[in-house]
């Protein structure tokens, strides 16, 4: 999720959060589990009510656990297939919890359609990144192109989304809303683009 720079600061912040937990045996799937229901809450709960910054301050209380779960797996020598897979699909329903709680509370009480559709878009456009490359690299291809990174879209929603509660113009977080559903298109359109190349070459991830 993070870049190599931001993993390495949050892995020393969070190491000894982590040796604490696996010393009174909680679980990396358990951090996982609790983390994915921490921000789904704050995604379906905060934001359809319109409290977009204390919204986005408790997933941000959980957001990390995405960290944190995997500096417990390598300290216990358990990463493997079933927590990548886990970590995976659990990040899949909190990021599509998060836009769509934007998308909820703009559709209803916050009553700009342009930012709900725009959320919407990015909900989709989102799933479907993930799901292009998770198609390919099951028939033996490789689709890890793209500029729709999930950590930038991640911080950049929560960020703006949670200072448009404080009073930042609206415009600003369709145009986020709108540049991230762009990015995410031609991701999808690169990966598309990668795998028929390799079809067509014959090229195969093994």
């Amino acid at each position: 999720m993070l870049n190599k720079h931001a993993r390495g600061f949050f892995t020393a912040l969070f190491t000894p959060l982590a040796r604490w937990l696996l010393k009174i045996g909680v679980s990396p799937d358990a951090v996982t589990v609790i983390g994915t229901v921490g921000v789904v809450a704050g995604a379906l709960v905060f934001y359809p009510l319109g409290q977009l910054w204390w919204g986005t301050l408790f997933i941000t209380a959980f957001i990390f656990s995405d960290v944190l779960d995997g500096i417990m797996a390598r300290m216990r020598d358990t990463e493997g297939r079933w927590g990548n897979f886990l970590d995976s699909t659990l990040d899949r329903i909190a990021d599509g919890a998060l836009f769509a709680g934007v998308a909820i509370w703009f559709f209803t009480g916050g009553a700009d359609y342009a930012i709900a559709v725009a959320a919407v878009l990015c909900l989709v456009l989102g799933m479907v990144v993930s799901y292009a490359r998770a198609k390919a690299e099951s028939l033996g291809f490789t689709a890890n192109v793209g500029i729709a990174e999930r950590a930038e879209r991640l911080v950049s929603v929560l960020v703006v989304t949670g200072f448009t509660g404080l009073g930042l113009p609206p415009v600003v977080l369709l145009v986020t809303l709108g540049l991230l559903a762009m990015a995410s298109l031609v991701t999808v359109i690169q990966r598309i683009a990668s795998v028929r190349r390799q079809a067509l070459t014959g090229t195969t991830a093994g």
